[in-house]
């Protein structure tokens, strides 16, 4: 079964496949809730919890000879994946979304163990707002900002927010 990997030949790329249960799913809430935000698919549904798409839409969706690296380039990744795809460190990354280089653009509730009193709410990125960091900041030393040692100051750490537009 075929993962959520970029494809070399994206006509063979199974999307139409039901996901399994048990298995990793080939294309997750999260990435079609992206595909919403692009007007790629309108959801039917009122529901936070979920979405409701029709079926034509859904095939005509499918049918994109970009959608792979759509799913590709809209996988979520939690802010230490998107630090490690960035070659920084966790905190170097706290700064980066403080400064407002990335955003994210969905949280969700993550539970440890079975009481709600240990909920927090994690921040989601997609692999495409990590990957445009780099690019949108070439002043930044990215060699030096990579090379960080642990408990070192990040170079990142003098610099301030752009202010809101107003």
């Amino acid at each position: 079964m075929a993962r959520a990997a970029a494809p070399t030949d994206s006509r063979k790329w199974p999307l139409g496949t039901p996901n399994v249960i048990g298995e990793k799913a080939n294309v997750t809430a999260f990435v079609v809730r992206r595909l919403v935000d692009r007007s790629l698919l309108v959801d039917l549904s009122a529901s936070p919890a979920g979405t409701l798409h029709h079926p034509g839409q859904v095939a005509e969706v499918c049918q994109r000879e970009a959608l792979p690296d759509l799913v590709v380039a809209n996988t979520p990744l939690g802010p230490e994946q998107a630090a490690a795809r960035l070659g920084v460190r966790r905190a170097d990354f706290a700064l980066m979304v403080w400064l407002g280089w990335v955003r994210s653009p969905q949280s969700i509730e993550a539970r440890f163990g079975t009481s709600r009193a240990g909920a927090v709410d994690a921040a989601l990125y997609t692999t495409a707002s990590a990957d445009a960091v780099v690019p949108a900041h070439p002043a930044a030393d990215w060699e030096e900002l990579r090379s960080v040692e642990k408990g070192r100051r990040s170079p990142l750490a003098s610099l301030r927010p752009a202010p809101a537009p107003t």
